[in-house]
């Protein structure tokens, strides 16, 4: 039996000592925190559990308003807690005699979700508050468990401010949105399962800006040669045409 090499044999135990080193730092040396999540996770269900609970929860606000709830669950707000509006009612469950959950009544508490932001996706409800009832209590007209508004929005700005807004300083200033779009009246009440209609067709776009086209303010277009084959919304914007994509 060849012998194995000094050398091989002392590579070999330093690296055995370099491993033992390894687990015993490892295991037994360095606390478990540093290569384990659940040390912290547990520290912070601690922490958590510690501190005063101030918030009921739904379920608990429904056992004594069920009316108000159902009301509110078949609403526009069913995905809002209670809790948002009335603030933590923990102490009112405890002792809902004498502790009472505030009611916002102020204008500006509603316009944190309904105030006009560009940045919300069309067709949330939003206002202009300088010019939408102006002093008026939102809840003079809506109720907030069920915001439906008592007459159905005549204008469509009314929910799509950043479209009319960008439409308004453009060519298309001029043109109802009916001209392009055919809105079902339940629209109006029930946004998101009664869509309008979007021109689906370079034809449509023809009736004002083909060459042959009898409104004369509008620029024109040959549409065989223009374009090729494209819609004309791969290159521009309907509600601001003068901007390309």
């Amino acid at each position: 039996m060849k012998k194995v090499p000094e050398q091989l044999r002392r590579l070999g135990l330093v690296i055995g000592v370099i491993v033992a080193i390894i687990l015993l730092l490892r295991f037994v040396i360095l606390p478990a925190h540093m290569f384990q999540n659940r040390p912290h996770q547990h520290a912070t269900e601690l922490r958590e559990m510690a501190k005063p609970i101030h918030h009921a929860g739904m379920p608990a606000c429904r056992q004594c308003h069920e009316d108000v709830y159902e009301t509110k669950y078949a609403g526009f707000h069913r995905n809002i807690s209670c809790e948002n509006c009335h603030g933590p009612a923990e102490a009112h469950v405890a002792d809902p005699k004498n502790v009472k959950v505030p009611r916002p009544t102020k204008r500006e508490f509603c316009y944190t979700c309904h105030a006009f932001d560009p940045s919300r996706p069309n067709g949330f409800p939003q206002i202009d508050p300088k010019v939408h009832k102006p002093h008026k209590r939102c809840i003079t007209c809506h109720d907030p468990h069920d915001p439906v508004p008592p007459v159905a929005p005549k204008s469509c700005e009314g929910c799509h401010g950043t479209i009319w807004k960008t439409k308004a300083l453009s060519s298309h200033a001029q043109l109802e949105c009916t001209t392009c779009h055919t809105v079902p009246d339940r629209h109006m009440e029930d946004p998101r399962s009664a869509l309008p209609s979007k021109p689906e067709t370079r034809e449509f776009c023809g009736q004002c800006h083909g060459k042959d086209a009898t409104d004369a303010a509008a620029p024109k277009v040959d549409l065989a040669s223009h374009g090729s084959s494209y819609l004309c919304w791969d290159c521009h914007y309907p509600h601001a045409p003068e901007k390309r994509r």
